[in-house]
């Protein structure tokens, strides 16, 4: 343990330190297009930059790691965001491929969502490797295709990650600790009818059988509401039927969106909806289920004592495909994510480390997400 005045002075210059040099690889990640399932090169960059600070770093396919081992009966925490980016929107006044820094903001594609998140926990984990006796094992990883929630990205390295007990995912909340999060349900729905010439009465229309379905999700309640995450919320977003103006269409095809709460998972969510509708549904997938974390459990009741807000996120982020507890805080505004002119604050991020260093240092939890 460092004490004394000239102690706590090396802790912070060292800090200093990282922040620079966090701030200089996500100007240099923002220079790398690396737009989902392109994040190959920005990959080679942070596997580059975990060996210059010593580490031992593991790939597969676009996802790189590298971990602290403390002891093997100690449990393992997750330090983790992601490398891929959404492709820049229209409305941007510079090269949202090229990092620029004014008035101490950095402006670049990903800048926000996530790198900045990216490079502090990056720079969290090179501190804590110089703290001994560790009181867990450590994982940093930094993974692809969170924008597409693809199958190639976190999913894919859980087996090269081994136990988990818990995961501190970064994401743009201000450095609020999300304690629970939505989850997201795709479903593909047809209604049908039968086909014929617009002047035969009384016809079946799709459309208008599409329709009656429509107005049951609109004025569905799913019964358990979430302390954290409030109600199930669902939207019909696309529709499309017919071909021909004088032809009765005999389907009727519709999308619907579910951001799910903590009470049901995805799968019973759909049952429940197939039960309640006429029409064909077929969900996209069951995988991207809600997730929270207990009040009682050791990461929660630190923030709480540093003084940290918890909140329910209605946003996704790779805690949905994760089987272990997670959180998910980190530096920047969701608000500036997917816009024009994205951008970190340069103080974001050293108080995004500064933050996770003093959330993470003395934690003690237990393994298997026993608290």
């Amino acid at each position: 343990m460092v004490t004394g005045h000239a102690g706590l002075a090396s802790v912070i210059r060292e800090k200093d330190d990282l922040a620079r040099q966090a701030t200089d690889i996500l100007c240099r990640m923002i220079n790398i297009p690396s737009v989902s399932m392109e994040e190959n090169l920005v990959a080679d960059l942070i596997g580059d930059e975990l060996e210059k600070y010593g580490f031992i770093p593991q790939r597969k396919l676009n996802n790189v790691w590298a971990r602290i081992d403390a002891g093997y009966r100690l449990p393992t925490i997750l330090l983790n965001s992601h490398l891929d980016t959404v492709k820049p929107v229209k409305g941007w006044d510079t090269d949202p491929f090229h990092a620029e820094i004014h008035d101490n903001r950095i402006y670049g594609l990903g800048s926000n969502d996530a790198g900045a998140s990216l490079v502090s926990l990056l720079a969290t984990f090179v501190h804590l490797s110089g703290i001994p006796e560790l009181p867990f094992n450590l994982v940093f990883a930094a993974t692809a295709e969170e924008e597409i929630t693809g199958q190639n990205g976190i999913s894919s390295i859980m087996t090269e990650l081994g136990n988990v007990d818990l995961g501190i995912i970064g994401e743009p909340t201000g450095m609020r600790m999300a304690v629970a999060e939505k989850g997201l349900m795709v479903i593909d729905c047809t209604a049908f009818g039968h086909s014929s010439h617009v002047s035969h009465q009384p016809a079946d229309n799709a459309i208008y059988n599409a329709i009656k379905d429509i107005d049951r999700i609109r004025n569905y309640q799913f019964q358990k509401t979430s302390p954290g995450l409030g109600d199930v919320q669902m939207q019909v977003t696309e529709i499309s039927a017919g071909y021909q103006h004088n032809v009765i269409p005999d389907r009727c095809t519709f999308t619907l969106d579910v951001r799910s709460n903590d009470l049901y998972t995805n799968k019973e969510i759909y049952e429940i909806l197939k039960d309640h509708l006429e029409s064909t549904i077929i969900p996209r997938s069951l995988r991207l289920n809600s997730s929270s974390i207990p009040d009682s459990h050791p990461v929660v009741r630190k923030a709480v004592s540093m003084g940290m807000e918890c909140f329910g996120s209605s946003t996704l982020s790779d805690q949905s495909v994760l089987p272990f507890a997670t959180v998910k805080i980190g530096p920047g505004d969701s608000g500036r994510s997917h816009t024009a002119n994205e951008f970190i604050e340069v103080e974001e991020i050293a108080g995004g480390i500064e933050t996770y260093v003093r959330l993470l240092t003395g934690l003690k939890i237990s393994r298997n997400n026993q608290s």
